[in-house]
Order: structure tokens, then sequence, then C-alpha cells
């Protein structure tokens, strides 16, 4: 067996045997395959990664002679130029197939999950021992090994911030149980990693005081107050002012329960001006109101995205939203968040930023853009407290003021926001946990988050959903009319019915026909449907030029972030003729059970990477489809698409049987 460890030194074992990494690069690029594993990585990011300043002109020839040296690493006796079964070419970049088992990571993050749901079912005991086991894996800083200034990279430094994150959900919940003393080192080594966290200072106190040692929990509360004062010129904040006081009163003893408490700071901002450059306006809107946008702080663009071009259908769910700001903007009570979910290509930017021009002039304390950068090419999801900060100084705040933990940013941006009114539009969240802090609590702000992925726990929340499907006919025959002139559409309506057909009427692949068809104004339109109706089963028709959106790229784009199970049974379903399947029959493609399937099937769904169209009945839209078969022709080897094939005639042959009885 193959033990992959990144939480610490890097490290490969086959066996007993730790293996030889190679060249420092090198053994950079198998840190980056691991942390990312059963995920493919693109090239540019490997690049990026390994070369943060300026990356030599044979980069690429680089990167591609350390993969080969990577597989016979890891497959001795591989042949030449074989792709073996560890490191795979995989959708313009490279992935390291690894089961949960073999990779410290892994094993972490699935801890970490199973300690969640414990806490959400009120089982603080049974999450205690998922957080200190996830936590067990941790064994010093991330990737230690590999060169220094790749370790610096936002990736590391991400899985730094997971392991900070467990630790202070594992502390909140040794608190509430009694058993603070459990985690007591995981602290101390979160805090090595985020000396600044006023959050993981508190509960370090707390969890002092709670194993019985007093006089300690007093010390590190000096020290990080003499550290605070020596480095930002800032007094303790009121989470960790209240963790002090607490153990001065001698509330926290050992064995016993300790609830974390903890209060926002209020900051006075000045009201609707924006102070940092990365701000736009302020635009004067009315007297006294100012609006203004902020976006992604590493994108150069800092305001709203323009309004689409061409807009067309959408009249329902525009109506809906149109609503929900109507009540928003005039309600006294809690803030409201709108949920607008889909496919990758189906639209959910495009209608949000269209209402969000529609009724910026309703919310006259202006406005916060962030791209959130949840399914994007080649760069990681932008940290919920990179955007805070950055939402922050849009709101005036003074970058001296900014606290360093996520917590204490959440607090002192819902402090901030107090009284205001506000529209906050979140653009392709990844998870409910990179969105929750980013929420506002003030009355009469409204939130709208557009997503890849259906983020139950926001709408179980209070977010109300609206769930993204295809247009009519009619609107994609519409959009198609809009971008490329209903004169030529007139000409010949049988060409566009069938244009329209081939795209899926997904609105992506509408925009990506339509620019071909307006960039080539002496083609007819019974060209491209012939082209389109030639590449069927492809996605070639489909690629963006110069940079353009493809829909290839968006579909890659999510299905890079499934894990190995989910990710197989997706390239299988390719290999189902039918409309659509039940999943008894996805179960027999994958060689699963019944019920395993349906959980995975559930989570592509959530994923919009199937549709259950009807109970326990499953389908993929046709490009999706296409996606599924290029990529299971390219992972998947004949025999094992062979034998799913088999086990599903079987299947169908037995359920044929039954039903002659």
């Amino acid at each position: 067996m193959t033990r992959f460890e990144v939480l610490g030194p890097l490290r490969v074992c086959r066996d007993d045997e730790e293996l030889a990494l190679g060249f420092p690069q090198q053994r950079a690029l198998l840190a980056l395959l691991v942390v990312r594993a059963g995920r493919s990585v693109p090239v540019g990011e490997i690049v990026d990664v390994l070369w943060a300043e300026r990356p030599p002109a044979s980069a690429m020839n680089v990167v591609r002679r350390y993969v080969g040296a990577l597989r016979r690493l890891l497959e001795p006796g591989l042949p030449p130029r074989a792709p073996g079964r560890r490191l795979l070419r995989r959708a313009g970049g490279f992935l390291l197939e690894a089961d949960e088992d073999e990779v410290d990571l892994l094993r972490f993050r699935e801890l970490t999950r199973r300690g969640k749901r414990a806490v959400a079912t009120g089982r603080p005991e049974v999450a205690l021992g998922h957080f200190a086991a996830a936590l067990g894996e941790w064994r010093g800083p991330v990737a230690t090994g590999i060169p220094s200034s790749v370790r610096e990279h936002a990736v590391f430094a991400a899985v730094e911030r997971e392991l900070v994150r467990t630790t202070v959900m594992a502390a909140d919940t040794a608190l509430l149980c009694g058993g603070a003393e459990r985690i007591l080192p995981r602290l101390r080594q979160a805090v090595g990693l985020d000396p600044m966290n006023e959050s993981l200072h508190a509960r370090l106190v707390m969890a002092l005081a709670a194993s019985g040692l007093q006089a300690e929990a007093m010390a590190a509360y000096e020290d990080v107050r003499r550290l605070l004062a020596e480095e930002l010129g800032v007094p303790p904040g009121a989470e960790l002012s209240a963790a002090h006081t607490r153990v001065l009163r001698q509330e926290l003893r050992p064995g016993g329960p300790a609830a974390v408490q903890g209060t926002p700071v209020p900051v006075p901002v000045p009201s609707g001006r924006a102070t940092d450059p990365r701000v736009t306006g302020p635009r004067v809107t009315g007297p006294h109101v100012t609006t203004f946008w902020v976006t992604d702080p590493d994108d150069r663009s800092i305001r709203l995205p323009p309004g689409p071009r061409v807009f067309s259908g959408r009249r329902a769910e525009l109506a809906g939203l149109l609503e929900l700001t109507a009540t928003a903007s005039g309600s006294a009570g809690a803030s409201s968040t709108f949920l607008i979910s889909g496919m990758a290509g189906i639209g959910k930017t495009t209608l949000a930023v269209h209402w969000a021009h529609e009724v910026a002039d309703r919310f006259p304390d202006g406005g916060l853009y962030v791209g959130l950068r949840g399914f994007a090419p080649s760069r990681a999801p932008l940290e919920p407290a990179e955007a805070l900060r950055c939402m922050l100084a849009a709101l005036g705040v003074p970058a001296r003021r900014l606290p360093s933990g996520l917590d204490a940013l959440a607090g002192l941006y819902r402090s901030v926001l107090s009284g205001r009114r506000l529209l906050v539009l979140l653009d392709d969240a990844f998870g409910t946990e990179q969105v929750r802090p980013l929420l506002p609590a003030s009355s009469g702000c409204l939130t709208v988050v557009t997503s890849r992925n259906g983020l139950p726990g926001l709408i179980a929340s209070g977010a109300h959903p609206l769930r993204l499907g295809l247009p009519s006919t009619a609107d994609a025959r519409a959009v198609l009319a809009a971008r490329t002139g209903h004169e030529r559409l007139a000409a010949d309506p049988g060409a566009a019915d069938e244009i329209v057909a081939r795209c899926g009427r997904l609105p992506l692949a509408l925009a990506i026909v339509a620019a071909r068809v307006t960039s080539h104004p002496d083609v007819p339109l019974a060209a491209v449907a012939a082209e389109l109706r030639d590449s069927r089963g492809s996605l070639d028709a489909f690629a963006g030029a110069g940079g353009a959106a493809d829909a290839r790229t968006a579909f890659t784009c999510s299905y890079r972030w499934l894990p190995p199970g989910s990710a197989r049974l997706f390239r299988l379903l390719s290999l189902h003729s039918g409309p659509d399947l039940p999943v008894a029959a996805a179960a027999a493609l994958a060689g699963l059970p019944a019920r395993r399937a349906r959980l995975i099937l559930d989570e592509l769904a959530d994923a919009h990477l199937v549709t259950e169209h009807a109970p326990g009945r499953y389908a993929q839209h046709d490009l999706l489809r296409a996606f599924a078969a290029e990529l299971t022709a390219g992972h998947d080897s004949p025999a094992e698409r062979e034998a799913a094939r088999q086990r599903l005639r079987d299947h169908v042959d037995s359920v044929d049987r039954g039903s002659d009885r």
C-alpha cells in the first residue's frame, strides 16, 4: 500500500519504505498533486505554484519531465510513456489518483465532515472523537520539505486554514462536553500557524482554564495581549476579552461544559464612503446616497460587472427576485438571502447581474459584489477571510483595525452593516462555509448567492432557493436571435431550431455558437447546424476561441471537485444509451450497492451534473453526457467500460425476466 502525507513533512511510503522524492521542484509538484488528490490540476496552476515570480520558457516541458519521473517513482517498472494508474493526464492538467485511506489530507477532511455531522445532530462527544482523529493526521507545517517560495503559495496556506478551522470547531466541541485537555496540544499548534488569530487565542485561554491550568491561561492571555499591542497597536477584541473575563471569574472548571461566547466590536465607519483604492465611486444616486461595488481583491475589475448585452426570457425568475427585493428593501426584519443555483453555463451570473443593475438604486447604502471563484479554472476558491477584508475595506474600515481571525472579521462586518441597507452579490460560491461569514445580519440588507452547488446548508439556514433550469425553447431561440439578428434566423427557421436543439438550450452553448455565427456573416445557418450535427457526441463545436467561454472548461471546473467514486459514476453514466435511468441501473453500471449509488446520484444532482427529473430517475444534459463520454474514453480502460456495459445488460435482463413472471 502507498501512503501520501502532506499534513507535515511531505512523505510517500510504499509499505514500510519511504521513497526518495527527487528534486525540490519535483517534490513541490507532488505536494500540489497530493493536496488536490482526486482532482485534475490544470498545467497553468502547476506553473503558477512552482514558479510564482517568473516561470522559465521551458516550464511546460519541465512539468512534463517531473510528471514522468513521478510516474516511474510511484509505479516501478512502468514502461516508458505509459500513463499508469496513479498520475493521469486529465483535461489540460494532471491528476493524482488515490483513495481516501492513502492520503492524510483526505482522511482529515472526511473525519472533519463526520465531526460536523455529529455536531449538527447533537452528539458532541462523538464529534470530538472525529475532530481529534482528524487533527491526529496533522504532524507539522503543511508540505515541509518543498521550497519555501512554493510553500507560501495560497494552495498550501488554504490547507493550513482548514487545519485552523477544524481546531476551532474541535475546541468549541471540547469545551462544550468537558474534554478541553484532549485538544490543548492542537490549539497550541494552531496558534503557532496563525499567531494573530484572536478566536484561536480565546479558545486556548479557555481550554487551559478548563483543563485546570489557570495560571497558564492567564499567561497565554497576557502573551497575546502584548503581541497585539506590539504588532498592531490594538487591545484585545471582545471575544478574547470575554474569554479572559471568564477565566478571572473562574467560570471554566476541569471536566465541566463551557459555552463559547463572543461579541463583535462596533467600529465607527463614515457612512456611504469608499476609502479603499479597490472601490469604485462613490457613485451618487441621490442626495447623500452613494453606491460602491467591490470585487475579488486580485481582480483588476473594481465594479459590478456590466449588465449583459443580451438578456431575454427568465421572466418568472426575475419576477421572483424583484418581489424579494421589494420585500427586503422595505423590511424591518432580518436580512434576506436568495440562492441561485444551476449547472455550469445556465446563466446564473447573467440573471443575478441583470437583476442587480435593475434594483441597485433601492439600496441607498450601496452594494458589494464579490467574485468567490468557487469554480474558477485555475485558481482556488476565495477564502472568506480574504473576502471579508476586502469588503470591510470597501466599507471604510482602516486596514489597521482589521482583526486576523475569520470569526472576528465576520463579527466586525456585521457590526459595520448594522442599520444599513445594502445589496450584496456573492457570485460563484463553492460551499456554504465559504458564504456564511459573508452574510449580513442587518435588516433591510439583501444577499444573492450564485453557485453550481445546491448549498443545502444555506437553504437550511433560511435562504430562498431558485434552482435555475434550462430556458424554454422559445426563450432559447429568442436569446439566439438577439445575439445573431432576428433577420438571419427568420431566413432559415429550421436551421435555427436545430441549432437551439443541438445546444441543448444551454445559454453558454448558445452564446458560443452565436459568436461563431456573427463572426462569419457569410456562412449560412444551415452550415452551422450541419457542423453541430456532425460533431454530435463531442464538445469540439462548443470550444471558445481566444480565451472566450468554453463548454469543456466550464464542465471540467465542476467535475474536478468530485470525489473519486462520484467522478467514476458520472463518467460511466454516459455508457447508458437511454434518456434517463433509475438508481438500480446506475448501481449496476458502477458495480455498487443501490444505496451507495443513490447517495452519489444525489451528490451529482446537488452539483447539477445530473437531474432527478422524476423520483428515483436521473438524466444528464446532452452536453454533460458528451463531456462524460470524453472523460470515460480517456480515463477508464476499454475493459472497465465493457465490464460496466455488461453489468448494465445483466441488470436489464434480470428486470425483464422479473416482469415476464
